[in-house]
């Protein structure tokens, strides 16, 4: 419990720093003490005496990764009441204040006794002359590479998932489930800690149950270090080529161009790379419809809370929204037979791509939609990290990709190995 207690504020600490919390007041100096906290506590989650950490004991007669950690949490605290008076009102600082009351208390931790030693200051930069100063370890890794971070953590590259949503809208999940939806309105595909992409649908023709994505909104979460936040904004028939404020990249910090916009082909196929997170989005327009493709980090798809719960990419179209069987075989525009002749030229499997191939172009008449169903092929074709489950079924049922906001052991574990190299 301790340890899951110490996760969770290490995950809190870690997404104040990164820009969560932009509302800090600028005499404020909670960040810094966050920081500092951190740095004093690497030793001890790095390699000391991890179990010490979850074995409770403290101050009062613990181990000696548990008597450090109550020295760090001291210091910890000394440094909130020093910054109390210009931190009032602050989240970030009333957070940090009852993150440390709940550790001390988790670690049986006395209110009094030493606190730990105060960090070494930064090395200043090399006398002229000197050259440049040099670690004795390997090259620290980008901060804004999430990849490069994460197989250095780890050991090997991190995992990816995949999720797309075109024609009418037809969804296909993180889980490999596939669903036609009628969805009108706005809906969330995703919601989490970093990106957040919304949907808007309207129906393909009055009075039908079938709608088309006329319009996305995507925005990258402001991250300390990383990126500014960002929105893109798309619409049928204008589909630009950069972010709402006119860049194509993001902004101007440290590591601004770990997101990237650029045109593949101008007015119809837009990517956004966003190297920070391990994220890549494609946007097509075909058919006066627009579509939506990622591959995204697993950690990232996961840092969400319960109330974000209901995400399309996540879960797939709530019951409520998915087309029954009867309804996808309606009689539409033009006849079966004459679309599964259409689509069967650009998509020879009969797997869920071909049937949402038919069914587009039967309810809709417009051959084009082909396009969109092909599209979506072979985006999943270059996203998905096991092309096995390329080829889907039509699925009514779908599972919910579990919420993790509160494990995110992996973005802790970034942050944390942020500050060791800084």
């Amino acid at each position: 419990m301790a340890g899951e207690l110490d996760i969770r504020v290490m995950f809190d600490l870690w997404k104040q720093t990164s820009g969560q919390n932009s509302l800090a007041h600028s005499q404020c100096k909670i960040l810094r003490c966050n920081a500092e906290y951190v740095s004093s506590t690497l030793s001890l989650r790095g390699g000391g005496s991890p179990g010490a950490l979850r074995g409770g004991g403290g101050g009062r007669g613990g181990g000696v990764g548990s008597i450090g950690l109550c020295r760090a949490l001291r210091s910890y605290a000394l440094c909130t009441r020093r910054t109390a008076r210009t931190c009032r009102g602050d989240l970030a600082f009333h957070s940090a204040v009852h993150g440390i009351e709940d550790l001390m208390i988790q670690h049986n931790c006395s209110r009094q006794g030493p606190t730990a030693p105060p960090p070494p200051p930064p090395r200043g930069p090399a006398l002229p002359g000197e050259g440049p100063i040099r670690s004795s370890g390997p090259p620290a890794p980008d901060p804004c590479d999430y990849e490069g971070r994460f197989s250095r953590l780890h050991g090997r590259p991190p995992g990816f998932l995949h999720c797309a949503s075109f024609g009418d809208p037809h969804v296909r999940s993180f889980h490999h489930h596939f669903h036609t939806c009628r969805v009108q309105g706005a809906w969330p595909l995703l919601d989490n800690d970093f990106l957040f992409v919304q949907a808007t649908s309207s129906p393909v023709a009055s009075g039908a149950n079938a709608t088309t994505t006329r319009k996305l909104t995507i925005i990258f979460k402001n991250m300390q270090e990383c990126i500014d936040q960002k929105v893109y904004q798309a619409e049928v028939d204008n589909l630009p080529a950069a972010f709402e404020d006119g860049s194509i990249n993001g902004g101007d910090r440290p590591g601004g161009s770990s997101l990237s916009i650029r045109t593949a082909n101008l007015g119809s196929h837009v990517e956004i790379r966003a190297a920070y997170i391990g994220t890549t989005i494609i946007i097509r327009q075909t058919a006066g419809q627009l579509s939506f493709s990622i591959k995204v980090a697993e950690d990232v798809a996961r840092a969400f809370s319960a109330e974000q719960d209901l995400q399309l990419c996540v879960g797939g179209c709530p019951p409520s929204q998915r087309l029954s069987r009867s309804e996808r075989n309606r009689r539409g525009a033009i006849t079966l037979d004459t679309a599964r002749q259409l689509c069967k030229e650009g998509l020879p499997v009969e797997d869920a791509y071909f049937h949402s191939c038919v069914f587009d172009v039967s309810i809709s008449g417009d051959p084009n939609f082909t396009v969109a169903a092909q599209a979506a092929l072979e985006d999943a074709r270059a996203f998905l990290p096991d092309l096995e489950k390329l080829h889907l079924f039509p699925s009514d049922t779908g599972v919910p990709l579990s919420s993790a906001t509160p494990l995110a052991p992996l973005l802790s574990g970034l942050f944390v190995l942020w500050l060791s190299i800084q």
